[in-house]
């Protein structure tokens, strides 16, 4: 197995990626969207998340299918990033007919990014147009680092910022993930070298430094990303929102499957993960053109689907940029990284 042409969640066939984001403001949105409607499920594992259209993604929910998923950062104001998308999927006339009318399904989730420096002093709420702007700009083609959701995102002792990573099976079926990492936790084990995600490293993806060689690591948690944002409770401005995403044709239920398996990926490229102040979600995707030859199938997707969000969320921080006003260093000036 290994990563796709673009090493990005668009290397599974059918899938597009735009972003949008304000320098000024330090935020964004990402949108992930398809030439068809997909079928998705989610799974949250944090203790604050912020969502829209996400109970329909149970499996037992009459929606089958989706045309967007929208990840932002703005905490509650973000969520108005679907609407955006929406509007320019019903100019499309894209959308779940219902009679004469046509209802884009949009789901989304959103990061907190409102203490991070930028100035939130606005009069309308911006992430409608930034929602619709990356819809319009999405291909299979897109940047990562300090873009779109993870414009603004600050991880314990790093800049966060948005990462993708995909894997292509023996079979050919492609797994991918997206994710913007804004999480509570650090991306970097003491010291900022190296990644948490390390094992999981192909190639020089995000460095080639290796695992660390340390020993005992994780049990005394400092955050830059605290002392930054005192006297504001820091433990509330967090979250890591991810997509996985597949070829091979899954069910509403095998998608949740996807995304519950998908969290390890969380957990080993993030410590802590999952708090209380965290709003850790995955989102389950297929475009269904690949059949699955037999269920035990679906657990090496799971696996493939937990190691791609891994290394994407080291890309993330790895790849994130310097900007006027950050609170964070980026992983990047700390190691002259260019």
């Amino acid at each position: 197995m290994t990563p796709g042409p673009r090493n990005l969640i668009t290397d599974v066939p059918g899938l597009l990626v735009g972003n949008a984001q304000d320098a000024v403001l330090k935020s964004g949105t990402t949108v992930l969207t398809a030439e068809e409607p997909f079928a998705a499920s989610v799974h949250v594992m944090g203790g604050a998340p912020g969502t829209r259209e996400t109970d329909l993604l149970a499996p037992d929910k009459t929606v089958s299918r989706v045309d967007a998923i929208a990840l932002s950062g703005g905490s509650a104001f973000g969520l108005d990033a679907c609407s955006g998308v929406s509007d320019a999927l019903r100019r499309r006339e894209r959308g779940f007919p219902v009679g004469n009318a046509i209802v884009p399904i949009v789901p989304g989730a959103i990061l907190f990014d409102l203490l991070n420096g930028g100035d939130k002093n606005w009069g309308d709420n911006p992430y409608r147009a930034l929602g619709q702007a990356a819809f319009e700009c999405a291909s299979q083609d897109f940047a990562l680092g300090t873009v779109g959701a993870g414009t603004g995102a600050l991880a314990a002792m790093h800049k966060g910022g948005l990462g993708s990573a995909s894997m292509r099976m023996d079979n050919g079926i492609t797994v991918g993930a997206l994710v913007a990492a804004n999480p509570l936790g650090s991306v970097a084990t003491p010291g900022d070298s190296h990644f948490w995600a390390a094992p999981f490293e192909i190639g020089d993806e995000f460095g080639g430094l290796g695992p660390d060689p340390s020993s005992g690591l994780g049990r005394h948690p400092f955050s830059r990303k605290a002392e930054a944002m005192r006297p504001a409770a820091p433990e509330q401005t967090n979250t890591t929102i991810a997509i996985v995403a597949t070829d091979a044709a899954l069910t509403k239920p095998q998608c949740h499957r996807l995304s519950v398996a998908a969290h390890d990926g969380i957990a080993r490229a993030i410590v802590p993960a999952h708090t209380p102040g965290d709003g850790d979600l995955v989102f389950g995707v297929s475009t269904g053109a690949r059949t699955l030859e037999t269920d035990a199938e679906l657990g090496l997707l799971g696996h493939i689907a937990s190691l791609c969000l891994a290394r994407a969320i080291a890309r993330a921080i790895y790849l994130a940029t310097p900007a006027e006003g950050d609170l964070l260093p980026c992983w990047s000036e700390l190691h002259d990284i260019d």
